[in-house]
Order: C-alpha cells, then structure tokens, then sequence
C-alpha cells in the first residue's frame, strides 16, 4: 500500500516555502529586507495577521481580499505557493530523501522568484544570479549531476553565449537586445547544469519565447512593439532539463 503522508508533508512544506518566495518577488526589486517588518496588505499597509497567512487556505478564506481594507489580494500568492508545493513534490519524486534533492529545489526556487520578478520589473537581480553561480561552482559538484569541470565549462558557456549574442545585435542594430541579467541567469543555469544544461536551455527558451511571442504580437496587433522578458524562458527551459533533460537528449539522439 502507498502512503501518501511523505508526498502531503512535502507538499506543506513546499507552500509554506512558497509564502517566504512571494516576500523575495516583492521585496527584492524594492531593496526592501526579507525578514522585517513583517507582512502586510500593500494597499492599506495594516500587518497581516497569522491566521490569514496560511499559504492557500487564508487566500480561499477570505476570498482573494485584505481582511482590513477589501483590497484585492492578487492571485500570484497563491500561485507561486502552488507551484512551489508542486514543485517540492515532483523533486522529491525524483531524487527522494537525497541531498540532491534539496540542492535542485534551491536552484529551481531561484529561478522561480527570477521569473515573476522579470515578469514585473524586467529585471533579473544580481543577488540572486552571482550567488548562484558561486553556489553552482561549488555545490554542483557534490550534490549535482557534474564535475567541478562541468560546472565551470557551464558558467563559461551560459555567460559566453549570450554574451557574443548581445554583442553581435547591437553591432548590427546598435540597440541593446539582450540584458545583462539574462547573462549572469544563463551563467548561474551553467553552473547547476553544465554546458549540456546550457545548450537545451537556450534551445527550449528560444522555442518557447519565440511561440509565447508570436501569439502575444497577434493579440496586441502587427504594428504593436513590445519587449518579452527572455528570463522566463530561461528558467523554464533549466527546470525542465532538471526533470527530463537527459531523457529528451537521448531521445532525440536515438531519433537522428
């Protein structure tokens, strides 16, 4: 018979960790601290009591709404906890009561915070991207997948490519097409996967930028310019080689 109290625990976990992430996508771009003052509604500034804290559950209680002024809570808290929760399950399925386990959920949580904080502000913070590749450098290869020359040969790939990509628009266009957070993600992304890691990032984030980008351009109209954070696509194309990376490579080798 499964038990599913392992999976139920890690889920709980995964949304209460999920709460403190919703604090690093608000108040990292600000500059504000993470640990005070304690939460409270953005709209009319009163503190958040604990009972309307509980990651989901306060959300569905009070109906998407401060308890003190009605304001509408958005509906990325519980989002970002969700995925979070979800998130903590489906590493915990993979790599089960391993160190492994927690070394991915830290890089697959950075990159979760990277991309509502892209989303919101077309940033990617520097205080999480240059940790991360020191962390990367020096974890991935005792917890990760690779050897210290794996990481670095990442780090310099991921940095290098995009790097050589703005460097080559703007000498064609004169204009920046490529910001320096995407370089310094795609370096931190290289540092936890390697080049391999690298290569099927940017392969599946271009795709997925370029199909995402096509739809919104229809949507908004032809003549419509806009800018698409690239960020994003990256994490989603580094989270999706930690879970079946490698079994996508092989399929594809063995396809050819």
């Amino acid at each position: 018979m499964i038990s599913y109290l392992p999976l139920i625990m890690i889920f709980v976990l995964g949304l209460c960790l999920g709460s403190f992430l919703n604090v690093c996508i608000y108040r990292l771009p600000l500059g504000k601290s993470l640990v005070s003052p304690g939460s409270s509604c953005p709209k009319c500034g009163n503190p958040i009591r604990f009972y309307d804290n509980i990651p989901v559950l306060s959300y569905i209680i009070l109906r998407g709404k401060c308890r003190a002024c009605k304001a509408n809570v958005s509906l990325r808290y519980p989002l970002v906890e969700l995925l979070t929760g979800m998130l903590a399950v489906v590493i915990w399925i993979r790599f089960g009561w391993h160190i492994q386990a927690v070394f991915f959920f830290f890089f697959c949580a950075c990159l979760l915070v990277i991309t509502f904080i892209d989303i919101d502000h077309r940033i990617i913070p520097d205080i999480i991207s240059l940790p991360g590749i020191i962390i990367g450098l020096a974890a991935a290869p005792f917890f990760g997948q690779i050897s210290w020359q794996g990481s670095l040969a990442g780090v310099i790939t991921g940095g290098g490519c995009l790097l050589a990509v703005a460097l080559v628009y703007k000498a064609l266009t004169g204009k920046e097409g490529m910001g320096g957070g995407d370089i310094k993600l795609l370096a931190m992304i290289g540092a936890f996967t390697g080049w391999k890691g690298v290569l099927f990032t940017v392969f599946v984030a271009s795709a997925t930028g370029t199909v995402i980008g096509l739809i919104l351009m229809i949507k908004a109209g032809k003549n419509m310019k806009f800018a698409v954070p690239f960020g994003p696509f990256l994490a989603v194309g580094a989270i999706t080689y930690v879970f079946f990376g490698n079994f996508l490579i092989n399929w594809y080798l063995n396809v050819l």
